[in-house]
C-alpha cells in the first residue's frame, strides 16, 4: 500500500497578522499558567489533544478558530472575549455613511 502525501494548507497571512496570533497564543498560555492549570487538564476540558493546545499557545494559524474558542472556554469562559472582535467597526461605519450621503433617492424596484 502506498503512502499518500498530504499537502499542507496554504495560508495567505501577513506577517503582522502572524505576530498577532503569536501574541494571542502567548496570552492564552499565560492565562493557563496564572490559573495553575496543566496542559492535560485544559486540553481535556476543551476536547482537544495536548499537541493542539500547544499549537494554540504558539499562535499557529492552521488551528481552527473553534479550537481557540474551546480553549478560551476551558480557561473559565474567556470565550466571551471573542464578542469584542470587530465590535467597533469605525472604517465600515464611515464607508456606510459615505454611501448613504451620496445616494439621492431610494433604489427603484423592478415590478
Amino acid at each position: 500500500m502506498g503512502c499518500i502525501k498530504m499537502k499542507k494548507a496554504a495560508y495567505n497571512i501577513l506577517p503582522a497578522t502572524e505576530d498577532i496570533l503569536k501574541i494571542m497564543g502567548e496570552q492564552i498560555k499565560l492565562a493557563r499558567l496564572r490559573r495553575d492549570l496543566p496542559v492535560e487538564l485544559v486540553a481535556e476540558r476543551a476536547g482537544i489533544s495536548r499537541s493542539s493546545l500547544w499549537k494554540v499557545e504558539s499562535g499557529n494559524p492552521a488551528v481552527a478558530i473553534g479550537i481557540y474558542a474551546a480553549v478560551l472556554h476551558a480557561l473559565g469562559e474567556m470565550d466571551k472575549d471573542l464578542l469584542l472582535v470587530a465590535k467597533d467597526d469605525d472604517m465600515g461605519r464611515q464607508m456606510q455613511d459615505l454611501n448613504l450621503l451620496t445616494r439621492k433617492r431610494a433604489s427603484r424596484r423592478n415590478s
